[in-house]
């Protein structure tokens, strides 16, 4: 099987030329993106001998046999539930091989906000070299579009959380803080490509405060020989600029005076930031000059000027922050890389440049053993996505594997990993967009089941998204712009009726927004609904009016503060579109200042039966 080059471990890349490395790596994807089905059962056949004697395969009827055809048999589909009591006793210490013959040597946690459960997923020490593996391949690809990248430093802002042990004594932590705290990443060879003006120290404290404002603060110093600034998704990023905006005055006394804000008490932060940090009162003026001016428009540019990309995830519901990372970054290529979760790292962008719509991650062959599921539109007549939670024998039949399938199908992700999930439903909606050589390319469409549902309607956060967008079209003339939103079903009314929350940005100078435009905006995203909604309001009556609540400014970071309180990860927290925890709902309606619903039913018309009920 085609490996991706390494550099041996402890050497730099004075022994290993960057251009060979890059190449190499580029040949690499090119091998396994040609012959995608033959690496892919020979993945399928690692896994099984690797883990042939373990009991899952065994409860399975499993004996040894590494085929497709038989693990397609006796494998079922299954999802995170139908695995919880093995991970469960793995988890309160059973050290037996349930799932992996290899020992699980921690568990990685999800977001906690995809979904809205915190779910535990084994995994082993090799799985880190494939997480490093993917790594690897980014920025070769990037080098091809934005070269000399290796001729200056990122300015990224990565965190960790405070980690948990299971009551059998296994690390829980998140997949990016396991990555950072872990030699792969601490004790990475030099290699320009990973060269960030970050030190480990700043990334590796637990006070998410201290860490910010550390790696913003060398970030600035550093600011002439930034190439390239991004973090794990848009919304992170925009944290970051928003911390600066609060506190660039502070920054701006350290950069001056060569001294370290005294709230930074973490000695190894303030030994690693005093090594970078030295008085420039010229730097200091400049950025005080910068950070003054009423607008922000292009800060990022006017900051660090030889920015070449923002490099965040901006698919999926983080495409709401494109106009507010446009606007900061002054139109700066915005780049997604890579495309990885918690249950494992898929695939890489090769097209980095394309415009956020036109993402596509093409999933490397070498990660994991990959089916999916064929996606199945409610009747055409919604965009709402079926996905049964449990598979028939027919729907397992349906699966199809990475080189069979179709072009503009949509799909859930399945896979079987090294560690130990087999045949695992992830919960991600993919598009076939088009193919590397004879590999797939995909679009993220959405995170299956976050839905707002009253009655018989579902609506997912793709339908949301674009139904908020259509409706903030009318806010346009009055200078205003959505920064943040979130939704519910609340059922303590009669009928039952959403409601989104909006914080928004306001324009001091501008003109008040009237109450009869916020009605209008109510409206306006009910008629981008499906029809089975717009049935439920119009005819049914079984969905009351729309709500729309403004929330206070600084809302929606103390919803994100709030999450973390509670164990989410900096780094992979989101903001859900949807919410059913009672108290974050508390938490939005304590900051409502004002609330608007529509004023009248949406439209709709029957198809075959003319019911002609007329709001």
């Amino acid at each position: 099987m085609p490996e991706a080059p390494k550099i041996p471990h402890g050497n730099s890349m004075d022994d290993y030329t960057l251009t060979e490395k890059n190449k190499k790596t580029l040949e690499f994807i090119e091998d396994v993106t040609s012959n995608p089905d033959q690496v892919q059962q020979r993945v399928l056949s690692e896994i099984l001998t690797q883990n042939a004697n373990v009991e899952y395969l065994n409860r399975h009827g499993f004996s040894g046999q590494t085929d497709r055809d038989t693990f397609k048999k006796l494998i079922p589909v299954i999802t995170y539930e139908d695995l919880q009591p093995d991970i469960t006793r793995i988890a309160n210490g059973d050290k037996t091989p349930i799932l992996s013959s290899h020992p699980i040597s921690e568990f990685l946690t999800s977001s906690g906000t995809s979904g809205g459960e915190r779910k535990l997923m084994p995994t082993i020490e090799d799985e880190l070299d494939r997480r490093s593996l993917l790594y690897s391949l980014l920025m070769p690809v990037m080098n091809q579009f934005v070269p000399g990248l290796d001729k200056g430093k990122g300015m990224y802002f990565l965190f960790i959380k405070s980690e948990a042990k299971t009551p059998g004594g296994l690390v829980a932590r998140p997949v990016l803080t396991s990555y950072y705290k872990s030699s792969h990443f601490k004790q990475r060879p030099y290699d320009p490509y990973t060269n960030y003006t970050s030190p480990n120290e700043t990334i590796l404290c637990s006070d998410s405060y201290q860490s910010m404002y550390s790696q913003m603060l060398c970030g600035l110093c550093l600011h002439n020989e930034v190439l390239r600034v991004g973090a794990v998704f848009a919304s992170g990023f925009i944290r970051a600029i928003r911390f600066l905006e609060k506190n660039w005055t502070f920054l701006c006394h350290d950069i001056k005076t060569g001294t370290l804000n005294p709230t930074i008490t973490d000695p190894s932060v303030r030994e690693a930031v005093m090594r970078v940090l030295k008085p420039d009162p010229k730097l200091s003026d400049f950025i005080e000059f910068e950070c003054s001016k009423k607008s922000w428009q292009g800060i990022i540019t006017r900051l660090w000027p030889n920015t070449k990309y923002i490099d965040v995830i901006v698919t999926g519901t983080m495409s709401q922050y494109i106009p507010t990372l446009d606007y900061y970054g002054n139109g700066l290529p915005l780049v997604c890389t890579m495309y990885a979760s918690s249950e494992c790292y898929f695939g890489v962008n090769l097209n980095p440049l394309c415009k956020p719509s036109e993402v596509s991650y093409t999933l490397i062959p070498t990660m994991a053993y990959f089916e999916f599921l064929p996606v199945h539109r409610n009747n055409g007549v919604t965009s709402s996505i079926s996905m049964p939670k449990s598979l028939n024998e027919k729907e397992q039949q349906e699966l199809v594997d990475l080189s069979d399938v179709k072009l503009g199908q949509e799909y859930e992700l399945v896979v079987t990993t090294y560690a130990g999930l087999y045949r695992y439903r992830v919960g991600d909606v993919l598009r076939v967009a088009g193919f590397k050589n004879k590999s797939p390319q995909f679009n993220f469409i959405c995170r299956k089941n976050v839905a707002l549902s009253i009655d018989s309607d579902k609506t997912d956060e793709v339908e949301l998204h674009k139904a908020v967008e259509n409706a903030v079209t009318h806010l346009m003339p009055f200078d205003v712009t959505l920064t943040e939103y979130t939704s519910y079903a609340d059922t303590t009314t009669i009928p039952g009726h959403y409601v989104i929350f909006w914080e928004l940005s306001v324009n001091n100078e501008a003109t008040p927004v009237p109450p009869s435009v916020f009605e209008d905006c109510c409206l306006a995203i009910e008629e981008s609904l499906n029809s089975v909604y717009r049935q439920g309001r119009a005819s049914d009556k079984s969905i009351g009016p729309l709500e729309i609540k403004i929330v206070e400014n600084g809302t929606f970071d103390k919803l994100m503060d709030y999450a973390i309180s509670l164990g989410a990860s900096i780094n992979q927290y989101k903001t859900p579109r949807c919410v059913k925890f009672a108290p974050i709902i508390e938490l939005l309606s304590s900051r409502v200042a004002s609330s608007y619903f529509s004023p009248k039913c949406p439209k709709w018309v029957p198809g075959h039966k003319q019911w002609g009920n007329v709001c």
